[in-house]
């Protein structure tokens, strides 16, 4: 059978959207990116007892007082986890998902029960969003919207959606037929048999509807976290990029208690509309006051509306809304990262040191491919960690004249092999003919890591090695590692210098004479098209930084080791060392004069390349063979 070319053709119909409807994507990114950030600012602006008592007070409106003191004590844990503020961020984005969402759904769940050709066409779509894995909707989110929180709300509608509509459409669908032909014999129009016959008695299975798209926007927001959403989904992504056990633990149970209050409210107003509760409240109300009744009381929805208003009209007068609030004419810088060992400390390092002179550094995680879009397109300022010349060159290359690249601060980065110290083998040469000692298997990262494919295309059958190679992540080695270490037993792995994994354990990297990974390459920093305009003084910092593994190694062996499963452990660590080693902030605060005719220095030219030298260039050209790649999504 011939190529199916489907991806080429969804690709170039992205392309064709983004090329003639950029005007309306950045509409829609202007107004829902202001909705996100001005609910998420309420949310974690406010003082925080005033924002308890609100959602204390919904859930006392919809289930009664037991319920708020639980809901109280629940977003009291999440304070205590310190998780308060990316919890009310990722509450702000499920809420506008969900909105929106639910203003596209049940609309057409309604058309979809009244006709049967819309509901032929509509539900082989629904049918297919459904089963389209979540991070797939992602892709295009970020080509049309770039990074940050409006691609993550986008995906999550469009994710969300599919159970809004079914729900909806089969709540109409299930109105008992003899009730509206009643209604038609009295002569009553469409539009009256639907909003005060059709919509009332469908409206507990519509409600169960929106219970679960509100759960499937949680978590989606969560998975959306890679692309820079933050909130909850940015501290899950850092666990787990990190390894870092009690981050996720903490992480997840914030999750956790949002999701149960989000359940147990929408499904508890989902009772309440059905006419046995209203009947049932009704007797209640007949036999006057009793103990139950206390418990089962619930205030009128005027009220309840009346209470949540007051209650934000106080909060806004007391800062929610960022009255007088005033950024103390502090410059806004925004550091993308990803969880490589050596981009942590570095960008936490830097993160500090501007923090002390007057900057706001906001820090976003991203994966590589997502990090350069939102460099690209201005949405990130700085990315300290781009590994040259090939593993991130497809991005200069492809975004190269709206970047530019600053400076190396790091030489001689190089990828291989590595065993225990305590084994005789000093080369790749010298392991063939004894796999069974390793098991067999060499222990690997990621699948799309360019590492991975070098050393399962090249290394293995250059050196006509008998291995397994493991596909997994770089926590699970690096757990692996540790495992085999503590108990004495040979394993080999994929590694990469500078990594603080050769500080913690006794291992050694094997020579590969073939050179099968490539000749060694270098660390640079790459910064959006105008960053050394509008940050001269970081421009000349970050261009004049140098480091090596006397500096490197330890300072990620005190975030990664000595601080390892701590509370911020990348802040305080890079705290310490600095304390430890007043010193070091030379290194990163350099102000000598930068060496001439390169970028970075600060003017407006686009720099060039000529082939040598640094290599600092917005468009790198003929760019030398492959050094080092680890996982990234593209």
């Amino acid at each position: 059978m011939p190529r199916i070319h489907l991806g080429d053709w969804a690709e170039s119909l992205v392309d064709f959207m983004r090329d003639h409807f950029s005007w309306l994507f950045d509409f829609i990114r202007s107004v829902v990116g202001g909705a996100v950030t001005h609910l998420a600012d309420w949310l974690t602006d406010s003082p925080l007892p005033v924002v308890v008592v609100l959602f204390a007070l919904i859930g006392w409106a919809v289930r009664g007082p037991v319920f708020a003191l639980v809901a109280a004590a629940g977003f009291l844990l999440i304070d205590g986890l310190d998780m308060w503020k990316p919890a009310m961020s990722t509450l702000a984005l499920v809420l506008v998902s969900a909105a929106i969402a639910l203003l596209v759904a049940i609309p057409l769940g309604i058309l979809t029960a009244r006709s049967r050709a819309v509901g032929a066409v509509l539900r082989p779509v629904l049918d297919f969003m459904q089963t389209m894995p979540a991070f797939v909707y992602l892709i295009p989110a970020i080509t049309f919207f770039g990074i940050g929180e409006v691609p993550g709300v986008v995906a999550t509608v469009v994710f969300a959606l599919p159970p809004g509509v079914r729900m909806t459409e089969l709540g109409i669908r299930s109105v008992d037929a003899e009730m509206v032909e009643a209604a038609e014999a009295f002569g009553t129009s469409e539009w009256r048999i639907l909003k005060d016959v059709q919509f009332p008695l469908a409206l507990p299975t519509i409600m169960a509807g929106v219970n679960q798209v509100i759960m499937l926007s949680l978590s989606m927001v969560v998975t959306a976290g890679i692309v820079g959403a933050g909130g909850l989904g940015s501290e899950v992504f850092g666990a787990l990029s990190n390894n870092n056990v009690g981050l996720g633990v903490e992480a997840g149970v914030a999750v956790v208690v949002l999701a149960i209050y989000l359940d147990r409210t929408v499904g508890a107003a989902g009772q309440r509309a059905e006419a046995r509760a209203k009947r049932a409240k009704a007797v209640r109300g007949a036999e006057g006051f009793t103990p139950k009744w206390l418990l089962d009381w619930r205030p009128r929805p005027v009220v309840a509306v009346g209470g949540v208003v007051t209650v934000a009209l106080v909060a806004g007068l007391l800062g929610g809304f960022g009255l007088g609030a005033s950024d103390g004419g502090r410059k806004k810088i925004t550091v993308g990262w990803i969880p490589w060992e050596e981009d942590v400390v570095v960008t936490n390092m830097y993160k500090q040191l501007l923090e002390k002179r007057g900057y706001d550094v906001t820090m976003k995680q991203l994966d590589v491919g997502p990090l350069f879009q939102g460099l690209a397109r201005g949405d990130i300022d700085l990315f300290l960690d781009a590994w040259l010349p090939t593993l991130h060159k497809k991005y200069l290359d492809e975004y190269g004249s709206k970047l530019e690249e600053i400076g190396r601060w790091y030489n001689n980065v190089d990828v291989q092999l590595a065993i225990p110290k305590n084994l005789p083998y000093e080369s790749v040469e010298d392991l063939k003919g004894h796999e069974q000692e390793f098991g067999g298997r060499i222990v690997g990262i990621e699948p799309g890591a360019n590492i991975m494919d070098l050393t399962e295309k090249k290394l293995i059958p250059e050196y006509g090695l008998d291995f397994d190679l493991v596909k997994s992540s770089t926590p699970a080695m690096i757990a692996e590692l540790d495992r085999q270490m503590a108990a004495g037993k040979p394993i080999v792995v994929t590694m990469w210098r500078p990594h603080w994994a050769y500080t913690k354990y006794d291992i050694k990297p094997l020579a590969d004479p073939k050179q099968s990974y490539g000749a060694p390459g270098w660390i640079s920093s790459i910064g959006r098209k105008g960053f050394a305009k509008d940050f001269p003084d970081v421009n000349t910092w970050v261009r004049n930084l140098k480091l090596d593994d006397s500096v490197l190694g330890p300072l990620e062996k005190k975030v990664f080791v000595d601080y390892a499963g701590k509370p911020n452990a990348a802040a305080e660590g890079v705290k310490a060392y600095l304390k430890e080693n007043p010193d070091v902030e030379k290194k990163f605060l350099s102000e000598l004069p930068p060496a001439g005719g390169t970028s970075g220095t600060g003017g407006t030219d686009e720099p060039k390349h000529d082939g040598g030298g640094d290599g600092r260039s917005a468009q790198p050209q003929s760019l030398p063979a492959a050094t080092r790649e680890r996982a990234e999504v593209s």
